[in-house]
């Protein structure tokens, strides 16, 4: 039997070695095109990433913070806004911390209440005191939080397709897996990038889904930046503890006092919108539920034009003709 496993060692090990080669060789790839279009923030231990484009003169509505879901990066939701955008408001677009550019900074940045606090000290560092907050995904998670933690800050909250209420089952294995000590590492660095890369097109297909995914939305986003071995391992551990987080958080979402609306679509198969979106509207006082018809979870690229009218009713700049619902 130690020859059979002399064989399986001599096999393995090269294996292992070429899948770590490969990993780090598509990692610097994949920095290379795509470098960080915006400023690293110095917030004492760790420095955050963001795209902050200031107003025009003539701007007409207030500071804008947008924060991206899981397995994303700033440009996930600067591709959809800063053109439709630009010029109407400040503009703030954060890397999460230890996504794209952000480092991850402490234990606390694991949690969603940790990463809120951390885009609050990046907006007092550019003099952004209050702002409507937009999150998608997990990044409704974030958002939802920060109005919990900073209602001082927050103006108003745009939830699209958001992650905030505990729900049943659990996540898929290989956040689990990559989450853990040790081997979560090893599973980040040998397996992650290469199956990540072969796999991509068919998960964006699937967040998109029933939705056409933008031809060029990987080119022009840059997902595979999640790939790399460490910020794979940030996203899992995000992913893994968010039920935990919600389930000790969702009962303080009734002091939220601002205006906020949710966004959803009612064929979203990565978020459960009648668990997340419906638990929102439960839960803050006065919130505005919009259900998108035939859409996946992507409303911030399906519906763009509307999720900017929300923005605008927030802020008291009426369109006309206008009504929130499709």
């Amino acid at each position: 039997m130690h020859w059979a496993a002399s064989i399986v060692l001599i096999v393995l090990i090269p294996l292992l070695i070429a899948a770590v080669v490969y990993g780090k060789i598509m990692a610097a790839a994949v920095t290379k095109a795509h470098p960080p279009v915006g400023k690293r923030i110095a917030l004492g231990n760790m420095h955050m990433h963001a795209l902050h484009v200031p107003a025009d003169q003539t701007a007409d509505l207030p500071p804008l913070v947008f924060i991206h879901g899981a397995s994303g990066n700033l440009l996930d939701q600067a591709n959809a806004f800063l053109e439709p955008l630009r010029g109407r408001a400040e503009l703030f677009f954060v890397d999460r911390p230890g996504h794209g550019y952000s480092d991850r900074g402490g234990p606390d940045n694991d949690t969603p209440d940790g990463q809120a606090h951390a885009i609050a000290a990046a907006m007092d560092a550019v003099g952004i005191k209050q702002a409507i907050l937009v999150g998608h995904s997990f990044g409704g998670a974030v958002a939802a939080s920060f109005a919990v933690l900073h209602p001082e800050k927050t103006r108003g909250l745009l939830l699209l397709a958001p992650a905030t209420h505990p729900w049943p089952g659990g996540v898929d294995w290989h956040y689990r897996l990559s989450a853990r000590p040790i081997i979560g590492p090893l599973f980040a660095h040998v397996v992650a990038p290469l199956a990540g890369t072969l796999r991509m097109k068919k998960a964006i297909d699937a967040v998109f889904a029933p939705n056409p995914a933008p031809a060029d939305y990987i080119t022009r986003t840059a997902p595979t930046l999640v790939l790399r071995p460490r910020t794979f391992r940030y996203n899992a551990i995000d992913v893994a503890g968010l039920h935990a987080y919600v389930s000790r958080m969702a009962t303080r979402y009734q002091e939220i006092k601002v205006p906020t609306v949710i966004i959803t679509g009612d064929s979203d198969d990565i978020v459960l919108a009648n668990i997340h979106s419906t638990g929102l509207a439960r839960d803050i006082e006065g919130a505005e539920l919009i259900w998108l018809r035939s859409v996946g979870h992507k409303p911030d690229y399906v519906a763009t034009d509307l999720a900017i009218a929300t923005m605008e009713k927030m802020a008291g700049v009426s369109r006309i003709p206008f009504t929130l619902h499709p």
